[in-house]
């Protein structure tokens, strides 16, 4: 699932997606807030921030322990779904000339996001034990990390937060 191709080269859509890429590798990237963001991004690895604060929160509030273990199931379906997702979509990483990625990848498959699936179904199924609106702004963050380190599209995140918000309805 690379870029797609119209009659005059790339979609409009495809255009679009670049434009906000190029947009977010080129704008606000002062050496200390690059490091900053790509040791958060780092904490939405495997979920690893989620799953902190998922078990944090069994730890401390034992009223919302279900609901701590229920986020920890929100985060494996997400982790799974998004894996098989890759796999079948096989949209490549994006690769700018004159702007490398700025952190390695455990895949070399771009679509959709795993760390902005992962962080809207945290948000989702934390939000009853933790104030929603600091999660969502985490959630947010963590997606938007992604293309400004050039590791995905635009479109890759919002695709993956489509997905990490189904999980954190359906879950039981």
């Amino acid at each position: 699932m690379g870029p797609r191709r119209g009659i005059n080269g790339l979609d409009p859509v495809a255009r679009a997606d670049l434009r906000l890429l190029r947009a977010l590798r080129t704008r606000g990237h002062h050496p200390l807030f690059e490091l900053t963001v790509l040791g958060y991004s780092r904490l939405g690895e495997h979920s690893y921030l989620w799953l902190g604060l998922a078990a944090a929160g069994f730890a401390l509030q034992p009223d919302h322990r279900a609901q701590h273990v229920r986020a920890v199931r929100v985060l494996v379906a997400t982790e799974v779904a998004n894996a098989v997702l890759k796999r079948v979509l096989r949209r490549p990483r994006p690769r700018m000339d004159g702007l490398p990625q700025l952190m390695a990848t455990q895949s070399l498959l771009s679509y959709p996001s795993a760390h902005a699936a992962t962080s809207f179904a945290a948000a989702g199924a934390l939000s009853g034990a933790l104030p929603a609106a600091p999660l969502h702004c985490a959630a947010v963050a963590m997606a938007l990390s992604r293309p400004y380190l050039g590791v995905h599209y635009p479109s890759d995140i919002l695709a993956g937060a489509m997905l990490g918000t189904a999980p954190a309805e359906l879950v039981p």
